[in-house]
């Protein structure tokens, strides 16, 4: 038997070991006999012993290494091992030398040597090998989160307690995917709650502030106390994710507090900075990521409340701390502007790293560009170290997804065109971790089910510009030794590569957003293809995340005027998906008779691309009926009963796209649990309530009767019948007064009606409103003053209400923005989102206004939605239907026609 002594530097870190480890089991199970000297060789005497030496050190603390290039008998070939890089090198005197750029380079040197010998059998006779990463930052992220909310607690918010989350304690879980990681290079876990210090810290000054059990927190101590420490000899930092400004359920109800605080109150900087202090002080290791918008004002507070609280905290529980390396800090780029706080913070803190979503919450491109870009490229250009967001994928949800070239080229684009350095991966299920959507027993776990995933983008964090050809071959083998056969790893891998292409094109062109609010496999309503509008769309969807081209209206009004396209236009994407889609179909039958091994989970993945295929042929089908609604609404100018043989032409398309959902449907009533890991009033598209359609055997039935509704009204318009909804003969209900007190200063109510003042001052004059408005009692303030700082109406009721809120329709800065769940979480958490009365007021010389509808329960509120002004136009009692309606004169309205797809249009039509 071969003996091979291995060496270690002096006071070798955790890493350092770990990475020893991993040489040493590699070693002995290919038959070495291994024995670890006694402190640290020398250069001088290193050659008494005459047995094969390997030796593990970082370069930058190492004296045997540090001699050994001063002597240069350690020469790099290639660039010197920089930061978590490493060189491997045969020398002179038997030995071979781990040189790694810093501890954990010295570990992953380690690893790869180990990697080597098993592969060969034993080791290598000559090693001249360096790498060196190319994203600083690389790994994946879980959330302490659950499907669903928990009243009272709001959006994101669940203590960590072993009922809600029984897999944060399971050790063998956490060992198995730490493994993964290590395996893969990746340095980072990053872990999202809410407010995780109420269950991992204790505070003397705010006792009331702990949200678990003594017995609970002793464990969560234990586990979180374990787990960084796994984490850590792993070489992977462990970065904790919470929200600004959220509290602890228990802190807010003895201080009388909204459980999110749009601003900073003296209580609650001073819990904030007492608990990061605390954690800090028990959790050393562990990194912060902070995400300064949505519940709070964070271009107002923001720079504030990071250098003055969070920053200030950290700092404190630093203090008296001696800490190799400062964790990283690290400021999400969500719904707030970051270059002005980390200008102000980065003097406060040396470790600071910026974040900024990659495609928004989808993945739909490598070539992004527009406004997203640019803060990307301002972020990278700071005196912190920029990370990319792989977010939420809620266009890939539920099916598997681990296309190579998609991934490869988004981190080339990640690294040249946005200029990041880090990369935070999202997986392809994120709300309901750690398991899939799959229809199984017992539930696939993600880190197993999506292995692909996770591997394609930590091996392309590490280095995104490999040969493509030979990573063909790379993956080839890698799916060749799950599946048994490199004829199934090829056939898989052109699988993979043709329908991951499929999502992302579809969303990018049709989509309404890429983020929560929609689910891409549950399909989209005809109204949503042809009037976007009305479904509050996400702009950055196509000008940013999306390559050059054109939405679906613009396509037909250029193909009407017989004007040129330019870029990308819906028949392309439509007819690319179709053939990527069939070529998937295809590879994968190809496969299929050579696969020996794991033929459960490869049926599973052919499930997948049969999904794919029926949901292609469905938006296929489904956009050219769109195509001829939109030829017929820009051919007959408001005359609807004329052209209607463009109708007709769109209801066989609608009637194949609804008997290719039926497919879809048949095949995962049997393996998906559900299309969406929320299941959360946050969807809204196809169909609100993600609780109640979470599955496409819930929306089949909406697809059938809009197919049965746009037949009905194809008939009557061919009949010489306008349905009522056209004609303008609706009965309009007046909405139903509650009481309310105004409880605000400075503030005045008023009643509603023609030439009312909208303000107190700046002369904005109703000239016209809905019939649902007239008389309620509204309640006017400054236009100025809210325009400049925002404007709090505090009211008490003593029943529930609905809060009727007037946005004005423009994007000027004066006027107040209507928030959206692609930036604010939390928006739709009172309803009002939509607003029920599109241009329900019009004023003089002012713009119009849309009436939104806010829901609160009896007691005392502050109506707080930031800065810019509004109208608040009634209070009305919350148990009636409100329907929504387009105010605007007929032949406007009409205009969306939306009316083709009601089901009930059928239903009092009128003669010509």
């Amino acid at each position: 038997m071969n003996k091979i002594r291995l060496g270690i530097q002096d006071q070798a870190s955790p890493r350092m070991v770990y990475g020893l480890k991993l040489l040493r089991d590699a070693l002995e199970a290919c038959g070495y006999e291994t024995e670890t000297a006694d402190g640290e060789w020398s250069s001088l005497t290193y050659r008494k012993s005459p047995e094969l030496k390997i030796f593990v050190g970082n370069r930058e603390e190492s004296e045997f290494i540090h001699s050994l290039e001063h002597q240069e008998v350690l020469l790099y070939h290639s660039e010197e091992p920089g930061k978590e890089g490493f060189y491997i090198a045969t020398l002179p005197g038997n030995l071979i030398v781990v040189s790694g750029g810093n501890d954990t380079g010295a570990l992953y040197g380690a690893q790869e040597l180990a990697e080597r010998v098993r592969r060969a059998g034993r080791v290598p006779d000559l090693l001249a090998h360096g790498e060196t990463p190319k994203f600083v930052i690389r790994g994946p992220v879980l959330g302490l989160q659950k499907t669903e909310i928990e009243p009272p607690r709001r959006t994101y918010e669940y203590p960590i307690t072993p009922d809600r989350f029984p897999w944060f304690y399971d050790k063998a879980l956490w060992t198995e995917y730490l493994d993964m990681l290590c395996a893969q290079r990746s340095n980072i876990v990053y872990i999202w709650s809410a407010h995780p210090f109420s269950s991992l810290v204790k505070l003397k000054d705010y006792p009331e502030a702990l949200e678990v059990t003594e017995e609970e927190y002793s464990l969560n101590v234990e586990t979180f106390g374990w787990l960084t420490e796994e984490a850590d000899k792993r070489g992977i930092w462990v970065v904790l994710n919470f929200y600004n400004i959220h509290i602890p359920l228990p802190f807010a109800e003895k201080h009388g507090l909204e459980l999110h605080q749009p601003k900073p109150l003296p209580i609650t900087a001073d819990y904030t900075r007492k608990s990061i202090a605390e954690f800090v002080r028990s959790y050393p290791s562990v990194g912060l990521m902070l995400c300064l918008g949505e519940a709070m004002q964070g271009d107002v507070y923001g720079a504030e409340w990071f250098t003055d609280t969070i920053l200030a905290g950290v700092n404190e529980g630093l203090r008296d701390l001696k800490v190799k390396e400062r964790p990283p800090i690290i400021l999400r780029a969500h719904a707030v502007k970051a270059e002005p706080i980390i200008e102000k913070a980065i003097s406060h803190y040396p470790n600071l790293f910026t974040e900024a979503k990659y495609n928004g919450e989808s993945l739909t491109t490598w070539t992004p560009r527009g406004g997203w870009k640019h803060t990307h490229n301002n972020l990278s250009g700071m005196q912190s170290v920029h990370i990319v967001n792989v977010h939420v994928l809620a266009n890939l949800e539920p099916f598997r997804y681990g296309s190579p070239a998609f991934i490869q080229k988004s981190m080339q684009a990640a690294k040249d065109r946005q200029k990041a350095n880090g990369l935070h991966l999202y997986p392809l299920f994120f709300w309901d971790w750690p398991y899939s959507g799959d229809k199984t027993t017992p539930r696939l776990k993600q880190a197993e089910r999506d292995w692909m995933w996770y591997a394609a983008w930590a091996r392309y964090a590490w280095n995104p510009d490999r040969d493509p050809e030979t990573e063909r071959h790379y993956w080839i083998e890698e799916l060749a030794s799950l599946f048994g056969s490199r004829e199934a790893g090829a056939a898989l891998l052109e699988a993979y590569d043709a329908f991951g292409e499929c999502a992302p094109r579809l969303l990018r062109r049709f989509g309404i957003t890429e983020g929560n609010r929609q689910t891409l496999s549950l399909g989209m309503t005809m109204s949503q293809l042809t009037n976007p509008d009305r479904y509050s769309p996400y702009r950055a969807l196509w000008e940013d995340h999306a390559p050059q081209g054109e939405r679906l209206e613009l396509y037909v009004q250029r193909e009407l005027a017989d004007e040129p396209h330019i870029g990308e236009t819906p028949i392309d994407v439509i007819e690319s998906a179709e053939r990527f889609a069939e070529q998937a179909w295809t590879a994968i039958q190809r496969a299929s008779s050579h696969v020996t091994d794991n033929r459960e989970e490869f049926d599973r993945i052919a499930s997948d691309v049969e999904a794919i295929l029926y949901m292609v042929r469905f938006y296929g089908a489904k956009v050219r009926a769109a195509v001829q609604v939109l030829a017929y609404k820009h051919t007959v100018n408001g005359n609807y009963l004329e052209h209607t043989n463009l109708l007709e032409e769109a209801v066989p398309y609608l009637q194949e796209s609804v008997d290719w959902y039926r497919k879809l449907t048949e095949l995962t009533k049997n393996t998906y649990l559900y299309a969406n890991s929320m299941l959360t009033a946050h969807r809204k598209i196809p169909v609100p309530d993600g609780r109640k359609f979470k599955h496409w055997t819930d929306c089949l039935p909406i697809y059938e009767e809009e197919l049965a509704g746009f037949r009905a009204s194809v008939n009557d318009l061919k009949a010489g019948k306008l349905p009522s909804r056209v004609s303008g003969e609706v009965k309009i209900e007046p909405y139903r007064e509650a009481d309310f007190r105004l409880k605000s200063t400075g503030m005045e109510t008023y009643t509603l009606s023609k030439d009312s003042l909208l303000f107190t001052d700046g002369e904005v004059y109703v000239q016209n409103c809905a019939e649902e408005l007239e008389g309620l009692t509204g309640v006017r303030f400054s236009r100025a003053e809210a325009a400049k700082g925002g404007m709090a109406v505090e009211f008490e009721t003593e029943t529930p209400v609905r809060v009727l809120v007037g946005y004005f329709n423009s994007s000027d800065p004066q006027w107040l923005q209507v928030p959206t769940l692609d930036e604010n979480t939390h928006a739709d958490e009172r309803g009002g989102l939509s607003p029920v009365l599109r241009k329900g007021i019009k004023t003089s010389f002012y713009p119009s206004v849309n009436v939104h509808a806010f829901l609160y329960e009896a007691g005392s509120h502050m109506l707080n939605l930031g800065i810019g002004a509004y109208a608040v136009l009634g209070v009305i009692a919350a148990d009636q239907e409100l329907k929504e309606r387009d105010v605007s004169p007929f032949s406007e309205s009409s205009r969306t026609l939306d009316w083709l797809y009601d089901g009930a249009n059928k239903k009092g039509a009128l003669s010509r």
